[in-house]
């Protein structure tokens, strides 16, 4: 019996060119790596575990991509990035 890739050979040919794993990078994704490497570097400090990308996923799952862009300039300026991190995300505190 035939393999596809014998039977269809442009097909082989697209299925070689699809990048392996997830490589696909975003805008937003690199604002999370950014937001996720200074938070674990504080919770290091703390004695605590670091965050995943999951879980820092879900935190800012509702909240806009330029408003990330805000949030991440506010808090690069900050003296404390994490503490900033988390007063700017709680609604009760505007």
């Amino acid at each position: 019996m035939k393999s596809i890739g014998e039977m269809m050979p442009e097909f082989e040919k697209r299925a070689a060119a699809a990048p392996k794993g997830r490589k696909r990078l975003t805008e937003r994704g690199e604002l999370m790596r950014f937001f996720l490497r200074h938070l674990n570097y504080s919770r290091k400090q703390d004695g605590l575990a670091p965050m995943t990308m999951a879980h820092l996923g879900t935190v800012l799952e509702q909240i806009p991509t330029k408003d990330l862009y805000y949030l991440k300039s506010v808090c690069s300026q900050a003296k404390s990035f994490s503490k900033k991190f988390w007063w700017e995300l709680d609604p009760t505190k505007h």
